[in-house]
Parts: C-alpha cells; sequence; structure tokens
C-alpha cells in the first residue's frame, strides 16, 4: 500500500529549518543596513572642533593602540571618533580586544553603537561606573585647545585608568600634556585630512612602538 507524498514525510531526510521568503527579505534588509552604516562617512563639524585623522595617522595610530596591549585588552578612546574605524579589526571582532568610545558627538553613535559611550568634557567624571579603573589603554584627542579642557579631561583619564601602568597616547598641540601625564613627545608627527595652523603632536607616557 502506497503513501501519499507530503511535505510531512521529508522531516526525517532533512530537517533543516527553511526562511521564508518575508524573513530572508528582512534578514537582507538588515544587513544591507547594517553595511550601510558602516560605510557612512561623517564630516567634520568646526563648531565642534573636529578635524579629523589623514588615513596615514589613524593607521599608525590604530597600529599603535592594538600593539601596545599585545592585541589584548580594554583600549578608551576620548574624543577621536574616526580611529574607530582602524582599531576594529579581527582581535576586537575576537573579542580579545575591547575599544570604547567616549565621544559628544551623538552621529557616531548610530555607526559605532557598541562601542559608542556620551561624553561631554565639561562632566570629566559624568562616566558609567562600570567604565571606572577598566581601561589599559586611552587615546585621547582633547575637543579644543584649552587648558581648561586639557585638565578636565585628564580627570576623565585617571578615572578610566586600570592603575599606574595604564598607557596613554595623546594628540594635541598643548605642551601643558607633559606635566598633567608625565607624557613625552613623540618622534611621530600626526597630520589631518584638512591641515592645522596650529602645532600638533603626539605624547605618550610609555615606550612606544611605532611612534
Amino acid at each position: 500500500m502506497s503513501t501519499e507524498h507530503s511535505p510531512d514525510n521529508d522531516i526525517g531526510s532533512d530537517d533543516t529549518p527553511q526562511l521564508s521568503t518575508e524573513a530572508r527579505n528582512a534578514l537582507a534588509e538588515f544587513y544591507a543596513e547594517m553595511n550601510a552604516a558602516d560605510e557612512v562617512t561623517i564630516e567634520e563639524d568646526w563648531q565642534l572642533s573636529q578635524f579629523w585623522y589623514s588615513e596615514g595617522t589613524a593607521s599608525k595610530l590604530a597600529d599603535e593602540c592594538l600593539k601596545s596591549i599585545g592585541n589584548c585588552g580594554r583600549i578608551a578612546c576620548i574624543s577621536c571618533p574616526t580611529l574607530l574605524d582602524y582599531l576594529l579589526k579581527d582581535d576586537v571582532i575576537c573579542g580579545r580586544v575591547v575599544v570604547t568610545l567616549f565621544e559628544y558627538d551623538r552621529r557616531f553613535e548610530s555607526k559605532f553603537s557598541e562601542e559608542f559611550v556620551p561624553y561631554d568634557y565639561r562632566k570629566p567624571l559624568a562616566v558609567p561606573e562600570l567604565y571606572h579603573n577598566a581601561f589599559d589603554l586611552i587615546i585621547i584627542d582633547p575637543p579644543f585647545l584649552s587648558d581648561e579642557c586639557l585638565i578636565k579631561v585628564a580627570q576623565t583619564v585617571r578615572l578610566l585608568s586600570r592603575n599606574s601602568t595604564t598607557k596613554l597616547l595623546i594628540c594635541t598641540g598643548l605642551i601643558m600634556v607633559e606635566r598633567l601625564f608625565h607624557a613625552h613627545k613623540c618622534k611621530f608627527q600626526p597630520s589631518h585630512k584638512h591641515n592645522l595652523a596650529n602645532e600638533f603632536a603626539c605624547y605618550a607616557n610609555y615606550e612606544t612602538n611605532v611612534l
């Protein structure tokens, strides 16, 4: 006696779940939105004193950050959002490196939703407690070239630093950095997509690897 063929008879031979056309379309749309967010170019807002790094500088700084923690640890980026395009590499994706962006410009929240933490240097201690004493390396690009801004950012740095061995990279034009962070000027000369009239340099409180 033969049995009529039906979809139920195939369950034993192939039980792989199949997405409906509607579900497949929704998934494709989701991935398209994710890829579009990754490719979004956010322009400089000079009212916020934003000047993006050149590609060479961003790549070099990211390389220094990753090598300095042995490709394993936690990195905080304060007011240097475009650096994340170069930091989010395999070690980050695999979870060996965790990157957190502390940034005032909420445009970067949609692009780096998992890494973004709202930050206003005028409220230097208004940082969620889970980030206190959490970072092995902190890279800073103070948004304004003023002593007041640098002093307040330094308060945030002390709050975020894991301990006295936390490595610091500071990109700025202020000589005051050397006193505030016990840092020295690196040989590497950072540059921007649009050249700045102000003197700009990179400082570190440790012996750098590639700077």
